[in-house]
């Protein structure tokens, strides 16, 4: 499985990257092995509590897809990663430092 689990480092890792946010972490790693076998890497998968919540039941898991199928930032491929999200019930945001 491609996933892994933590965070991106500083803030200018993520530079060019789509975070695709789904509320169930099969349907995460269902995805991130769908993104993978259409060409897009790393396809990092890791929990993502919403700021001020306690309880660990209410994350989200976050798909960190970095380089698109093409070789360029996956930012270019946004508007098709989140259709994408969308079937899971969840919305992908390219990172803008």
């Amino acid at each position: 499985m491609g996933s892994a689990t933590g965070g991106a480092g500083g803030p200018d890792g993520l530079a060019g990257a789509v975070l695709v946010t789904l509320a169930d972490r099969e349907d995460a790693e269902e995805l991130a092995e769908q993104l993978l076998d259409q060409g897009y890497a790393p396809c990092t998968v890791h929990r993502d509590m919403l700021a001020g919540e306690d309880d660990a039941e209410d994350v989200d898991w976050v798909i960190e897809v970095r380089t698109g199928p093409h070789g360029g930032p996956a930012a270019l491929d946004e508007p098709h990663l989140h259709l994408l999200a969308e079937d899971y019930g969840g919305f992908a945001a390219a990172h803008r430092p």
